[in-house]
């Protein structure tokens, strides 16, 4: 992939973070909410287009930018999954720069 096509695709992803970020901040549920997982997965989508950002950057790879992703989606996404336990696999993320 050439450095041109990683900006035009970081520039979509933005195109589609500001619709789904939108969407986010207008959707009226509220935590315990029926509707709370669905919000929740527009938050979901909004983490995912921000790894992708982070990922194809045409410069070197942000490691902090990626921890940190990975740790929004982790978290987020053990919602879902509360029997995997991803909320706690974030533990690790960040014990290599705690020194």
């Amino acid at each position: 992939m050439t450095k041109e096509e990683r900006i035009a695709m970081i520039n979509v992803s933005w195109e589609l973070h500001n619709q789904i970020e939108t969407a986010y901040m207008q959707h009226p549920a509220q935590k315990n909410d029926e509707a709370w997982l669905e919000k929740q997965r527009l938050l979901l989508a909004d983490m995912a287009l921000h790894l992708l950002q982070t990922s194809i950057n045409p410069e070197a790879i942000k490691l902090d930018r990626l921890r940190d992703n990975l740790h929004a989606i982790l978290t987020i996404s053990d919602q879902f999954l509360p029997e995997v336990g991803l909320k706690r696999m974030t533990d690790n993320l960040y014990s290599d720069t705690k020194t």
